[in-house]
């Protein structure tokens, strides 16, 4: 195999006319090998009255038919994959919190790419060979921990494989390894910090550099909130195990303007979520994926359920996504008004008392539905009086109702206050209505 110098692939610097006839031949072999060997995909395509031959321009794959994550469920465990079982040399599944488990297959090929697009989506964000990287994604079935493991030891650097939880030792680790590059969820990362402090740790003393962050939607002004205090460079990595894992867009170190989906491995379109129907360039919509290299389990027009928009290039010359503002089954809708727990998320961390932790709780009252938002001080505020506690919730409230339009109730605890994410994803929403 030829050593790939990621960051300086000719394919990242390509005229687009390059990328989307690159695009083109391998749409077309990606819909004829679905075709040929998933016969979920071979239904679909004939109750559509598509064929792979129907394809003649990028355009055309609006013709086909969408992928969800029932029809992934529907088909469990295995009726996804495209090549025998036997040629499948790793599985990875969700949590299957909500049902059957969405199960991912890959060949040794698939691996390899996967390592690649990895090591370049972590030299994009700053990572370099000979660095020591602490990975504090989970390991096991959930692909954070894995991919980031092998593309970071694919672009030459030390891997540290922490996993989750253990906030102490990972500090510890932190301290005594002196890792350049950490891997984490923001969240998770805020604990550390936190934790850091406690011990008495200079957070902008520290080694690391650089965080790649990612597996939940963060904001602009989470990303302030931590370079501020921990004096890194904080950079968005973009993937989902449906598609292939982390590494299917990665934020340039140089350019922060949002993650560049890397196109020569995936097509991306921005639909509505309602109509299902491709919204003008430039509009915000639903993300849908068609893998283009997969062998294993090729996905076609997979919806992600993930908000965001489609921009022009920048760094690379491939296109980007904007921030992932929430996902169309993660909206909650209370008395009338959608709310995305990333509004929230904004309005909290432009109050300098309050930590980056929040839970949003909804409840029902009679037929109406409340909100109430926990919060907590920071640190340096943990000896404010009750009276200022109580201004400090008011002045939130005010601004939830002004700038999104709706009342809550808003309770301000002291620091530590808020459920802690021990191992990844934080748990925005507790949604106690009657189901």
């Amino acid at each position: 195999m030829l050593e790939k110098k990621p960051g300086r692939d000719p394919i990242e610097h390509a005229s687009r006319d390059e990328l989307e006839a690159l695009q083109l031949e391998r749409l077309t072999w990606t819909l004829r090998h679905a075709y040929e060997n998933v016969p979920h995909y071979r239904k679909r395509f004939e109750e559509e009255g598509v064929h792979p031959d129907d394809l003649k321009s990028l355009a055309d794959i609006a013709k086909f038919p969408f992928t969800s994550k029932h029809d992934l469920r529907e088909n469990y465990p295995f009726n996804m994959f495209a090549v025998p079982r036997e040629k499948v040399v790793r599985i990875h599944a969700s949590s299957g919190t909500t049902g059957k488990p969405t199960v991912v297959g890959y060949t040794q090929r698939d691996i390899d790419t996967w390592a690649d697009l990895m090591a370049r989506s972590i030299w994009a964000g700053g990572g370099r060979p000979g660095d020591i990287v602490h990975v504090a994604y989970g390991y096991g079935l959930f692909t954070g921990g894995l991919g980031a493991h092998y593309g970071a030891e694919r672009l030459g650097c030390s891997v540290v494989p922490m996993s989750g939880g253990q906030t102490e030792k990972q500090v510890q680790l932190i301290r005594d390894f002196g890792p350049r590059v950490i891997m984490v969820t923001p969240s998770y990362f805020c604990n550390i910090l936190e934790e850091m402090q406690r011990q008495g740790m200079d957070l902008k003393s520290s080694s690391l550099r650089v965080g790649i962050f990612g597996a939940e939607p963060w904001t602009g002004r989470m990303r302030e909130d931590i370079e501020a205090r921990s004096g890194l460079d904080a950079v968005d990595i973009y993937g989902l195990s449906e598609v292939m894992g982390p590494g299917v867009a990665m934020e340039c170190v140089e350019a922060k303007d949002g993650p560049v989906i890397w196109e020569d491995h995936f097509y991306p379109e921005i639909i509505n979520p309602d109509t299902g129907e491709p919204v003008k360039e430039g509009e915000s919509g639903e993300l849908v994926i068609t893998s283009l290299t997969k062998e294993a389990m090729p996905i076609i027009r997979y919806r992600t359920r993930d908000l965001t928009s489609l921009l022009p290039p920048t760094a690379r010359s491939m296109r980007r996504i904007g921030k992932i503002t929430g996902r169309s089954d993660d909206m909650l809708i209370i008395r009338g008004v959608n709310l995305f727990p990333t509004q929230v998320e904004e309005l909290v961390l432009k109050m300098p008392e309050l930590a980056p932790h929040y839970q949003l709780v909804v409840t029902r009252e009679g037929n109406l539905d409340s909100l109430e938002v926990l919060t907590e001080l920071r640190s340096e505020f943990s000896n404010m009086s009750d009276e200022q506690r109580n201004a400090v919730a008011h002045r939130l409230g005010h601004s939830l109702k002004n700038y999104v339009g709706i009342s809550a109730k808003i309770s301000v605890h002291p620091s530590g206050g808020v459920e802690r994410t021990l191992t990844g994803k934080a748990r925005r929403v507790i949604d106690k209505r009657p189901r």
